[in-house]
């Protein structure tokens, strides 16, 4: 009887905590941990005003309810006046609620910043709502400025470097002068390997676009990359096609990383160092891959009855996890098709690459399967 009644006292304990305000939880929390800072009411009460889940705070970001100067309905009237209704202030506080440490001065600067290159409020407010942390990180305000002047100058276009802005802020942090010499270095290799200036521009925005984070990269990592290409044998022109596949990624790749996955394909394939060439240029990912990765994947393939000369014609298939690979030789089974006795093919490119190779197969006349009780046709039939 007395274990109920204390089991009935807790739950109504809980009940009340729950119908308490902010202000008075904070206060019980207060107690309970001495040690812990004390809450800025004000801010509390300001927040909750405005929906945000003050718990969530709590739990993930509780240093800034303890703040003693928070900008709460200032920041909340900067993001109302450039487009944002009330549920998206409430996701951009509960998500980054340092936004409300900023000084008001300050994100209007970072906005008519954000503004130059946005096409309008409309479109900015979209970023913020993605990546409220980028727009809020309100340091090196000349650096920004002078990073936005320059890629403006290289006739980027403005959706590009709002981008980058979102993406990698760090970028815009940096002195102008990181990021001219690794376009500089970008340049120098597209032209090197044989690209014209008029396709320049093109090709610096798609390598942007597809990787934010590549002027972050020290231009010494795209040296590195390609002098090791180089030595290995590949020629001018097959440089340029591996960059522009790798696009990106290229900056990423390590000399010492490169040569273990091609020692391994090397070894694995039992093919000659002209073979190995061509296999990269097929499917360069084997370049970034890890070697447990390539083996998994080339011992699965080797599981599930693939031989070595059918990995050499289609090295793509290294593109595709053992699970995706398993998936699709049972697909095709299905059908009646056997890879063992066909090719590669069939099962390599895109999830919609293969459901249409797979319909034709699905569609080709499949042989009947003789029965010997029915009635054999005469040639008068």
């Amino acid at each position: 009887m007395l274990r109920a009644t204390s089991a009935s006292l807790y739950t109504c304990s809980q009940r009340m905590r729950l119908l308490l305000p902010p202000s008075a939880s904070a206060s019980t929390s207060t107690v309970n941990s001495p040690n812990k800072r004390v809450e800025n009411q004000h801010t509390v009460d300001s927040l909750y005003e405005l929906s945000v889940d003050i718990r969530k705070v709590r739990r993930f970001k509780g240093w800034v309810l303890s703040e003693g100067t928070a900008y709460v309905s200032e920041t909340a009237d900067l993001l109302r006046d450039m487009g944002a209704d009330a549920p998206a202030i409430t996701h951009i506080l509960e998500t980054h609620p340092e936004a409300i440490l900023c000084r008001p001065d300050d994100i209007t600067t970072q906005r008519d910043f954000w503004l130059s290159v946005c096409a309008s409020k409309r479109q900015l407010m979209s970023i913020i709502e993605k990546f409220p942390a980028s727009f809020f990180t309100l340091t090196h305000h000349s650096n920004q400025r002078a990073n936005i002047l320059y890629l403006q100058n290289l006739r980027l276009s403005n959706r590009i470097i709002s981008k980058l802005m979102a993406s990698a802020p760090q970028s815009f942090s940096q002195p102008v002068e990181r990021n001219q010499e690794v376009i500089h270095t970008l340049r120098e290799t597209y032209l090197d390997l044989g690209g014209e200036e008029t396709n320049l521009r093109i090709w610096l925005q798609k390598l942007l676009s597809q990787n934010p984070y590549i002027l972050l990269r020290p231009a010494e990592a795209w040296r590195d990359s390609l002098g090791f290409l180089r030595e290995k044998g590949f020629t001018t022109e097959e440089l340029l096609s591996l960059v522009s596949h790798l696009k990106a990624s290229m900056a990423e790749l390590k000399p010492e990383d490169m040569q273990w996955a091609m020692d391994y394909i090397e070894g694995a394939l039992s093919c000659s160092k002209d073979e190995l060439k061509q296999i990269v240029i097929r499917c360069p990912a084997i370049l970034y891959y890890s070697l447990p990765t390539l083996l998994g994947r080339f011992q699965g393939l080797m599981d599930a009855g693939a031989t070595m000369e059918q990995v050499k014609e289609s090295p793509n298939v290294f593109e595709l996890t053992t699970q995706i690979v398993l998936y699709r030789i049972q697909k095709l089974l299905s059908c009646g098709y056997d890879i063992r006795s066909g090719s590669l093919d069939v099962i390599v490119g895109t999830k919609k690459d293969f459901e249409m190779s797979h319909s034709k197969l699905q569609l080709r006349p499949r042989r009947p399967l003789f029965n010997p009780v029915a009635p054999l046709k005469s040639a008068e039939e």
